[in-house]
């Protein structure tokens, strides 16, 4: 199994859109890196669901539940899609100054490559973000 986390402006498309909704392809993807992210994911990983710009924290855990196919909002054959559906969310969500500020989470991506979209992350970098977003403070 391999890990993901995607960016979305809560403003766009927040996490209680998404769980209302139940599903939902990944589109808008317009950066190569990103977009070989999205081709990496298979059925039945996991992908952290981040709101960007406001809140900035993860808030919930997503699941591939379609591998890569055309972005069918264009017609351009280099941009691909994904689903994905809601897992459940963080009882607590985990920002962005928590992640900076955790020695273990010192190489994320979030952090890294902070304009990315769609980004790998590792299972210990996952395990540790919902670990830290099961916890009360």
């Amino acid at each position: 199994m391999n890990y993901f986390l995607v960016k979305s402006e809560p403003f766009k498309y927040s996490w209680d859109k998404f769980k209302e909704d139940g599903r939902t392809f990944w589109d808008g993807v317009r950066n190569f890196q990103a977009r070989n992210n999205l081709k990496a994911m298979k059925e039945g990983d996991l992908v952290l669901f981040y709101h960007s710009n406001e809140g900035k924290a993860v808030v919930g855990i997503a699941r591939v539940v379609k591998e890569f196919y055309q972005d069918p909002t264009t017609e351009d054959p280099n941009w691909v899609v994904v689903d994905l559906e809601p897992v459940e969310a963080l009882k607590r969500p985990v920002t962005l100054e928590e992640v900076k500020s955790d020695a273990r989470l010192n190489n994320i991506g979030l952090v890294r490559q902070g304009r990315l979209s769609v980004m790998t992350v590792t299972r210990e970098e996952f395990d540790r973000i919902v670990e830290l977003g099961s916890c009360g403070q």
